[in-house]
């Protein structure tokens, strides 16, 4: 049986006004369900994707980020978000969602999906990845 590989969907983009954060999302729930090992980042415009109570009624867009907290239950569980980015556009990680799993091992327990990263370490977990995909 052929390792399994590392797929990394990095969003850059706001939430609306374009279709790659939704397509983003829809590709990684289709990545996991088919078992792969999925592991998201978000950096610049995308750290917007996660904050939390959205309201997209005066844009006219259907508001998808609930859909972010079904990623625990497709054993998402590593999240990246960019510190840097998040601290530019004056955000805080009080401002995202809170996105858990839970740990089959600790009688499931929930767990924070959400890792703060720096740029640098942000690097290295990229370098680590076999496959990156850029929305």
């Amino acid at each position: 049986m052929a390792d399994i590989k590392k797929f990394m969907y990095v969003n850059r983009k706001a939430p609306y006004g374009t279709i790659y954060a939704w397509e983003s999302l829809e590709v990684v729930l289709i990545g996991a369900a088919f078992d792969q090992d999925v592991s998201l980042a978000f950096i610049d415009d995308g750290v917007f994707q996660l904050v939390k109570d959205q309201d997209t009624a005066a844009a006219g867009f259907k508001n998808f980020s609930p859909t972010y907290a079904a990623l625990g239950d497709y054993d998402i569980t590593k999240v990246y978000v960019e510190k840097e980015s998040l601290e530019a556009r004056g955000l805080s990680l009080e401002d995202l969602q809170h996105l858990v799993w839970e740990d089959e091992d600790e009688d499931y327990a929930e767990k924070d999906s959400i890792r703060l990263v720096s740029r640098a370490e942000l690097a290295k977990v990229m370098a680590d990845q076999d496959v990156l995909f850029n929305f």
